[in-house]
């Protein structure tokens, strides 16, 4: 599975965050190659249970978590999420999930699989995340930014509410293409922010350099 410069910048986004607070139990839902929960354990001394439900991308993940130094701290299931039912709540939940809901699908019914939200539903997804969400925790999730309005709605419908917006482009004069959430039960204020990968052609902004040094080796 590919790796995305979004979902790392996702990934590292998250992290900086949770090394702000203190988190005891988080959940990735749609782990794939494990990637957001290898970011997180970089950071936070804590355990992780990773949820996917595709056979090759749970195998990718298990031998990704097993060959790295953190293999006693993520935890992985072969699961549908939507049966996923643990007995404790989580204080986090990170979820980069399927991409391009309604949009023409590919021959590659793999593809598919990964890249859209065809099996697990944004308003799904937002049901199983009321439910293991504890009171005052977080979940973060990546989206495409064009969903942003719909899926506040569906929030909207479960009393969540996004904390913080952040939206992302490739560069300062490129139109949003993702966007990522923070959620929870309060009602707050919402934060709105834009992060741009590049400054210009070929050169990481300062922000994406200050989120990814920990992780990029050439920053």
């Amino acid at each position: 599975m590919k790796v995305c410069t979004d979902a790392c910048l996702f990934g590292a986004f998250v992290a900086n965050k949770l090394e702000q607070n203190t988190v005891n139990e988080m959940l990735d839902i749609g782990t794939g190659s494990g990637l957001l929960s290898l970011m997180l354990a970089q950071k936070i001394n804590e355990s992780i249970d990773a949820v996917e439900i595709d056979t090759n991308a749970f195998e990718q993940a298990k031998s990704n978590i097993k060959n790295s130094i953190y293999a006693n701290r993520i935890n992985i299931f072969c699961d549908d999420i939507l049966n996923y039912n643990p007995p404790k709540k989580y204080d986090c939940i990170i979820s980069n999930p399927p991409f391009f809901e309604n949009q023409l699908k590919s021959a590659d019914e793999l593809r598919n699989a990964a890249m859209h939200a065809t099996a697990l539903s944004y308003r799904l997804l937002i049901e199983k995340i009321k439910q293991l969400l504890s009171y005052n925790g977080k979940a973060y999730l990546l989206l495409p930014f064009y969903t942003i309005a719909d899926f506040e709605d569906l929030l909207f419908k479960q009393q969540l509410f996004i904390h913080e917006q952040v939206n992302v482009s490739h560069n300062p004069i490129k139109p949003f293409f993702r966007v990522f959430v923070e959620i929870g039960f309060a009602n707050d204020e919402k934060i709105k922010k834009s992060i741009s990968i590049n400054k210009e052609l070929g050169i990481y902004s300062d922000e994406f350099q200050f989120l990814l040094k920990d992780y990029y080796l050439k920053l």
